[in-house]
Formats: C-alpha cells, sequence, structure tokens
C-alpha cells in the first residue's frame, strides 16, 4: 500500500510541471502558431495574479488575455506586434520581464547600483576599523588585573 502511495506521488509530481491553465478550447490548429502563442504568454503576467503568467493562470482575464494573443497571431501580427499591442493597452507592467526603456532603466539598474553602493560600503568601513584599530595602542594591564588574570589561568577548569 505504502508503495503505491509513494507511486501515485512520484506520478503526481511528474505530471505538474506540464499542468497548464491552457484549456483545449484556446488551443491554435496551427502547431508553430500555438506554439508562439505559448511563448507570448509565459512572458505576460496575469494582471490579477501579478506573479504569474498568463499562460500558467486560471483567472477569467488571463484567459482573455490568452485568446487575445492567440487572435493576434491569427490575424498574422508578429510577437513583438502583439507584445506592443498588449503593452499600449494594459502598459509595461503586463510584461513579466520590462523593457530596457528610458522608463524603465532606475528599475534595470537599481539592484546593480544598490549592490555596488553595499560593496563600496562595506570595503570602506573594513578599511576605517582596521585603520582605526591599528593607531590604537593597548593600555598594558594594572597590577591588579595581572594577579588576577593569573590567578584566573591557574585554576583548574569547572566541570559542568
Amino acid at each position: 500500500m505504502r508503495r503505491m502511495m509513494l507511486a501515485i506521488v512520484a506520478l503526481m509530481l511528474l505530471a505538474l510541471p506540464a499542468a497548464h491553465a491552457v484549456q483545449p478550447d484556446e488551443i491554435m490548429s496551427d502547431p508553430a502558431k500555438e506554439v508562439r502563442a505559448r511563448e507570448l504568454s509565459r512572458e505576460l503576467r496575469c494582471m490579477v495574479c501579478q506573479n504569474q503568467s498568463i499562460d500558467d493562470s486560471d483567472a477569467p482575464l488571463a484567459r482573455d488575455l490568452r485568446l487575445l494573443v492567440r487572435e493576434r497571431i491569427a490575424a498574422g501580427d508578429s510577437n513583438s506586434q502583439v507584445l506592443d499591442f498588449l503593452v499600449a493597452r494594459y502598459g509595461e507592467f503586463v510584461l513579466l520581464k520590462p523593457r530596457f526603456e528610458r522608463q524603465t532603466l532606475l528599475l534595470w539598474l537599481l539592484a546593480p547600483l544598490l549592490l555596488i553602493c553595499g560593496g563600496l560600503a562595506l570595503w570602506l568601513q573594513i578599511r576605517r576599523r582596521s585603520r582605526n584599530g591599528a593607531d590604537v595602542p593597548v593600555p598594558p594591564l594594572t597590577p591588579e588585573e595581572e594577579t588576577r588574570l593569573a590567578r584566573l589561568m591557574s585554576e583548574e577548569p569547572r566541570s559542568s
């Protein structure tokens, strides 16, 4: 019984990557156009789910967008024309990976700039600490501290 349950779980896990939200009635008759539609659907954000592509989303709006992509492809639009149409209609947010343009420049460059600034700040902090630590002389121990240290070092370790 346990082996059968493990086999069922393994089969379900293997089938997960193949599960998509695309319904059979959405699939185009031309396989080449269907491949293009699926590629474009993976690049477009579901406006309801926001972190899923419309290819993976079950939301009604994602279905509408998938159908719209297929309509545009059937009308003879190229991939870039379909994306341009959707961006004009819904804005840059519809793209899961925004284009590198003047409006999105900050979005693309912010992470590398923060990483560089953080590394520079860390380097300066380490440099400042090492420089300050080397300049400060360590004061000698007082006679009381020396006797206390000698007494602590001569004691046998206590067992817990």
